[in-house]
C-alpha cells in the first residue's frame, strides 16, 4: 500500500489545484476582476507543472525505480579535459537533485590532476530517485573550445554516469571475507585536518567481479566501511541481475568504452550550441539550462522511448 500512496498524494493535489483554478476563473468571470484572472492564471501554470512531474512519476514501473540511488561519474578520454566534464556533470547532477528536493551526500570524490574530478560517487536520496536517474546511465560526450589549450582549439571530452539502487533491507547479498580486498589511505578530499591526516578512507574490491567501491566521506574508518560495503552489494546486486537478465545494454554502461561510439548523449558547445540524447532524440539548443539542472525533458523522454522498447 506504501507505493500507492505516492501516486494517490500526486493525483490529490493536481485535483485540488484544478478545483482552485476554476473557483478562481469563476470569480474573475462574475466580477471582472483582472486580478484575479492573472492569480487563476498563476494556479494554472502550478497545474501544469505538477501534471508534468505526475505524469513523470507514472511512468515508472521498475522494481528499484522507488529507491534511493548511488551515482558514479568517472572521467575518460581526453586527460585534464576530461576530469573538467567530470566536474561539470558533477555540478548538472547536483543543480538538478537541488530542484527536484532531493538530498545529496558525497560518498568519495578524487580530485583531478590539474583540474576537475577524476571520479565521484554521490548518494541521492528522495521519492523516485533511481527510477529518474537510470536514464541517465552511459557514456556523456562534451565539444568546447578547451579553456587549457592556448591555441584555442576545439575538443572532445567523454565522462561516463553508472547509476545503481540503494536496496531495500530486506534483499540479502553474501559476500564471503575472502572474496574481499579491504584497503585503507588517507583522504583525499575536504573534510578538515583530522580527515587527512588518518588513513580512514575506505577502498572495498571483490576479487570475483573485479567491482571496486571507495568511500572517504566521513571521519570514522568503521562508518566509511559500512557505506563502502552498502555500495558494495547493492553493485554486486546489479551486476548479478544483469547476467541473469542479460539486459547489459541497459545497466552496465561503465563496462563500455569511454570513447567515441558509444555516447548516450553529446553535449555540443561548439561550433554551434545542442545538447541531443542519441537514444530519443531529445534535444535542445540551451546548453547552458541543462547543465544547469534542466535535465526533466531528457528524463521524460527516456521513459516514453523505454516503454515503446520493451
Amino acid at each position: 500500500m506504501g507505493k500507492l500512496q505516492a501516486p494517490i498524494a500526486g493525483w490529490d493535489r493536481c485535483n485540488d489545484l484544478f478545483e482552485e483554478a476554476n473557483i478562481l476563473l469563476e470569480l474573475a468571470h462574475e466580477e471582472d476582476d483582472a486580478d484575479t484572472e492573472t492569480e487563476a492564471s498563476e494556479v494554472i501554470q502550478r497545474l501544469r507543472e505538477q501534471l508534468a512531474k505526475f505524469e513523470l512519476e507514472c511512468m515508472l514501473s521498475g522494481e528499484h525505480d522507488h529507491s534511493n540511488a548511488m551515482l558514479a561519474i568517472n572521467a575518460g578520454a581526453g586527460g585534464t579535459e576530461a576530469q573538467d566534464w567530470t566536474d561539470m556533470l558533477l555540478r548538472m547532477f547536483l543543480r538538478w537533485c537541488e530542484q527536484q528536493n532531493f538530498t545529496t551526500d558525497i560518498l568519495d570524490l578524487q580530485p583531478g590532476d590539474e583540474a576537475g574530478v577524476k571520479s565521484v560517487t554521490v548518494m541521492v536520496k528522495g521519492q523516485n530517485v533511481y527510477g529518474f536517474l537510470r536514464s541517465e546511465m552511459g557514456i556523456h560526450r562534451l565539444v568546447r573550445i578547451s579553456p587549457f589549450d592556448t591555441s584555442g582549439r576545439r575538443h572532445t571530452s567523454f565522462a561516463s554516469v553508472f547509476v545503481f539502487p540503494e536496496l531495500d533491507d530486506d534483499i540479502e547479498v553474501e559476500i564471503n571475507d575472502k572474496d574481499l580486498r579491504v584497503d585503507t589511505y588517507r583522504a583525499s578530499g575536504a573534510g578538515g585536518q583530522h580527515i587527512n591526516k588518518t588513513s580512514s578512507a575506505i577502498r572495498l574490491t571483490h576479487l570475483p567481479t573485479g567491482i571496486v567501491v571507495q568511500c572517504q566521506n566521513q571521519r570514522s574508518q568503521h562508518r566509511n566501511k559500512e557505506t563502502a560495503m552498502k555500495m558494495l552489494k547493492s553493485r554486486i546486486y546489479e551486476h548479478e541481475q544483469a547476467l541473469q537478465k542479460e539486459q547489459h545494454d541497459e545497466i552496465s554502461g561503465e563496462k563500455k568504452e569511454i570513447g567515441w561510439g558509444s555516447q548516450i548523449r553529446s553535449y555540443v558547445m561548439h561550433p554551434y550550441r545542442m545538447v541531443k540524447d542519441h537514444r530519443t532524440g531529445e534535444e535542445t539548443g540551451n546548453v547552458e539550462a541543462v547543465m544547469d539542472g534542466a535535465l526533466d525533458p531528457f528524463i521524460k523522454a527516456y521513459l516514453l522511448w523505454q516503454g515503446t522498447t520493451n
